[in-house]
C-alpha cells in the first residue's frame, strides 16, 4: 500500500495529464470537433466583433465607393464620345520611376526614367498617386524631365467640383498652391475638390489636383485659395505617363465670295 502511495505522488500529474487529454480527445471525437469551435468562437468574439465592425464593414464601403467611380468614369467617358471630345490622354498610360531630383529645384521638376524610346514626348501629362503631377517639358530617348505643377512657373486651370468655380493654379514651391479664381464670389469653402478645368489647352479635364485648405474673399483683385495637392509632392517615387497627343488643326472656314 505504502508502494502504491508512492507511485501516485511520484507520477499523479502525469496520470491526470494524461486523462484530460484522453478525455479531451474523446470529447472531439464524439462531437466533430462542435466543442472546440465552439470554444474558439467564444474567446475569440470581442475580437471578431472589432474586426468586423472597423475593417470589414470599412473595406466594403471602400470598395463600393470604387464601384461607384469606376461607374462614374464609364458614363462620362460614354459622355465624352457622344459629346464629340476628345481627350489629350491615350491608352493606359506609361508607368516609370523618378530618376532624378536636385534639392535647390525640388519643387520645380523631376526626372523620370523613360522617354522617346517609349513613346514618351514633350507635353505628355504625368500624373502620380492622387492625382495630377506636371507635364513633360523635355524628353531624350531614355529619360524625360517633368514640369511639376508645385513649380512657380507652371499654371493650371482648375475648377471646384462642387461649385463649378474656375480658376487658375499657381505653384509655390511647396506641398501647397494659390488658386486665382476668375469669379469675385465663388462658393468656395475649405475641403472642396479642385480638378483640372474641362476648359484647359494643357491637361485633359476632371483630373484631380487638391483640396481647399482656406480661403480669402477680400483678395483684390480677385478671391484666392490655398490648395493642398492630392498628389504628395515631396517624396514621388512613381509616376504614370500618358503621351500628349496634339488636336488635329482647324480648318479655316470656306465663305461664300461676294457677287
Amino acid at each position: 500500500m505504502e508502494s502504491i502511495r508512492r507511485w501516485w505522488e511520484r507520477y499523479s500529474l502525469q496520470v491526470i495529464l494524461v486523462s484530460l487529454g484522453l478525455l479531451a480527445a474523446w470529447a472531439i471525437k464524439q462531437t466533430q470537433g462542435l466543442a472546440l469551435m465552439e470554444i474558439y468562437q467564444f474567446l475569440s468574439r470581442p475580437f471578431q466583433a472589432e474586426y468586423s465592425d472597423s475593417e470589414v464593414i470599412g473595406n466594403a464601403q471602400i470598395r463600393e465607393l470604387q464601384y461607384r467611380i469606376t461607374e462614374i468614369e464609364s458614363q462620362n467617358l460614354q459622355l465624352k464620345v457622344l459629346l464629340g471630345e476628345k481627350s489629350k490622354v491615350v491608352g493606359r498610360g506609361i508607368w516609370s520611376s523618378v530618376i532624378g531630383r536636385s534639392a535647390d529645384s525640388w519643387w520645380q521638376q523631376i526626372l523620370i526614367g523613360r522617354g522617346s524610346n517609349d513613346g514618351i514626348n514633350a507635353g505628355s501629362v504625368v500624373v502620380g498617386p492622387g492625382g495630377l503631377v506636371g507635364r513633360v517639358a523635355n524628353v531624350s530617348p531614355n529619360s524625360s524631365r517633368v514640369l511639376l505643377i508645385s513649380d512657380p512657373t507652371s499654371q493650371v486651370g482648375v475648377v471646384i467640383s462642387r461649385t463649378r468655380s474656375m480658376g487658375m493654379l499657381r505653384g509655390q514651391a511647396q506641398d501647397l498652391a494659390i488658386l486665382e479664381f476668375f469669379d469675385r464670389d465663388p462658393g468656395v469653402k475649405p475641403g472642396d475638390i479642385v480638378l483640372t478645368s474641362p476648359f484647359s489647352t494643357i491637361f485633359p479635364s476632371g483630373i484631380p489636383v487638391g483640396r481647399v485648405k482656406s480661403v480669402n474673399l477680400d483678395k483684390q483683385p480677385a478671391p484666392e485659395a490655398l490648395v493642398d495637392f492630392s498628389v504628395p509632392m515631396g517624396p514621388l517615387e512613381f509616376v504614370r505617363v500618358y503621351p500628349y497627343t496634339a488636336p488635329p488643326p482647324e480648318l479655316p472656314k470656306l465663305t461664300k465670295p461676294n457677287n
